[in-house]
């Protein structure tokens, strides 16, 4: 059942997620080569502390981090550690505040100093991807066409989605229905499942593989990248549908 939350709910979702743009930007403007990721994910958590949240990835399901910190070929949970950040890294940075009670969750994927064109190619098809699909969005459509979509979008810039993986719902928990995955299964039919409908708010995640869309973990069931072993891009937003469109919950 995909929850239908009331103004007042959406209110104090954007509340939440204000507080995760807030950090995202904050961490972009500070993050330098010579930094680790363990720096990195303490400045976080610390700017989400001032700001009266609570950094909500912190122990959930086991996790280590404040943040997720996602270098060059791991595209989504990426432990903080102490790996040094060096010119022509990219980074995705993962952010979920928790406050009164409401979960914000967004992402993006950064250059470390001067990047390759193939990596910039990549970080800008996660970016597009993930702003064409809010752009489509529409009371009525449903989640799987949206799937498509995104999938379609993808590998028309030449890569493919990271498989296994989805965008979700959010509210009162980190994570729920719906899941909204960055392709069509095969054999699915996109004119199937639940529509979106008003009042639902969901994060939409395009994770953005060159080669190999099959997923690969370089650390226990965390750092999740490809089988390619190659450079991964991610970007997030926290989404309301209000009015029959989306509005982005996490941009300032």
């Amino acid at each position: 059942m995909i929850e239908l939350k009331k103004p007042a709910e959406i209110e104090k979702l954007r509340n939440a997620n204000q507080i995760v743009a807030k950090t995202l930007d904050f961490l972009e403007k500070e993050i330098k080569i010579g930094m680790s990721l363990k720096q990195i994910d303490q400045m976080a958590e610390e700017h989400i502390l001032s700001l009266g949240a609570k950094p909500s990835f912190k122990g959930l399901y086991g996790f280590p981090g404040a943040i997720c910190t996602s270098l060059n070929q791991v595209c989504i949970h990426g432990i903080p550690d102490d790996k040094i950040l060096k010119e022509g890294d990219i980074l995705g940075i993962d952010v979920g505040a928790m406050l009164d009670g409401y979960y914000g969750d967004a992402a993006r994927t950064i250059a470390i100093g001067k990047i390759s064109s193939k990596d910039e190619a990549l970080i800008a098809c996660a970016k597009d991807a993930l702003y064409y699909a809010i752009d489509i969005i529409k009371d009525g459509m449903r989640f799987k066409e949206l799937s498509a979509a995104l999938g379609e979008f993808i590998t028309s810039r030449g890569f493919v989605p990271l498989r296994g993986y989805c965008g979700h719902g959010i509210g009162r928990k980190p994570h729920g229905e719906p899941e909204i995955l960055n392709y069509l299964e095969k054999g699915a039919n996109a004119k199937s499942g639940p529509k979106i409908k008003n009042g639902m708010v969901f994060c939409i995640e395009p994770m953005i593989c060159q080669k190999d869309g099959t997923p690969k973990h370089f650390n226990g069931k965390w750092d999740a990248g490809s089988a390619d072993e190659l450079n991964t891009a991610h970007y997030e937003h926290c989404v309301a549908v209000i009015n029959g469109r989306a509005d982005i919950l996490s941009a300032l």
